[in-house]
């Protein structure tokens, strides 16, 4: 990347950053440890990045924390897991509010324990009217199908109105009816570990976003590797699909 974190100011802060949080299995691997090690360095890092985008001026964060293809690991990870789950939330809840930080949950909460759903609940309740920075927190969530669910509200509400919109509106009314309703598609996608896909996540509302791939796993992401993916983005010319003046 371009610039460091020496950078005193950060010019062009994105609002919203997306993060892929990769690499935690791998980290334990290299040094010979157990991959729950990794996940619970992993959860440290997590902590950490909110509290340095809240210092950058980002105002909505999404953390990609369990997919719905997550399930799909060996059952004493998931376990290991979800325990590391419930401690963040434990732990984490009073310290968020005490920060003014919101914190909000997207994905399906019926295959979660009920009392991982209620510490959410809890959380979201706790925080909901605080604003210093907005975190989202994606669990057993998956952009497919985020789409699909939408997709069906819409056709639904069609069936039972009778009308069936425009293209330009079901453009609108979709986004309205993703899990992410309310929260602006993120400006920038940050993912770490050196994979350059997005892995189903937000794929809809990253149809115009800025992506950083950065080597760095998880585990070892620090606040100069944010600063120095938000200087990156800040050198990028977001053009939504027109021309530059100049070539116009």
């Amino acid at each position: 990347m371009a610039h460091s974190s020496d950078t005193k100011v950060i010019h062009n802060i994105p609002e919203h950053v997306a993060v892929i949080m990769d690499g935690n299995g791998r980290w334990a691997r290299k040094r010979g440890l157990p991959r729950s090690v990794g996940h619970k360095k992993g959860s440290e890092a997590a902590r950490d990045i909110v509290k340095n985008a809240a210092k950058a001026g980002v105002k909505y964060l999404t953390l990609f924390g369990f997919s719905s293809e997550n399930w799909n690991r060996p059952q004493d990870e998931i376990k290991e897991l979800m325990k590391l789950l419930r401690h963040y939330l434990r732990s984490q809840t009073a310290d968020l509010h005490k920060n003014n930080v919101r914190l909000s949950v997207i994905g399906g909460r019926s295959a979660f324990d009920d009392d991982i759903v209620a510490l959410i609940e809890n959380a979201e309740n706790l925080t909901k009217d605080n604003d210093k920075i907005h975190v989202i927190i994606a669990l057993n969530y998956g952009g497919r199908g985020d789409i699909a669910q939408a997709a069906q509200r819409l056709i639904a509400q069609a069936l039972k109105t009778g009308n069936v919109p425009d293209a330009k509106d079901i453009e609108a009314d979709l986004s309205n009816a993703l899990l992410t309703a309310g929260i602006p598609d993120p400006d920038l996608l940050i993912r770490t570990s050196g994979e350059q896909r997005i892995s189903n996540f937000l794929l809809w509302q990253c149809a115009y976003t800025e992506m950083v791939f950065t080597q760095t796993l998880w585990p070892d992401f620090n606040e100069k590797d944010l600063n120095d993916a938000l200087n990156e983005y800040a050198g990028r010319d977001r053009r939504f699909g027109a021309l530059k003046q100049s070539e116009g």
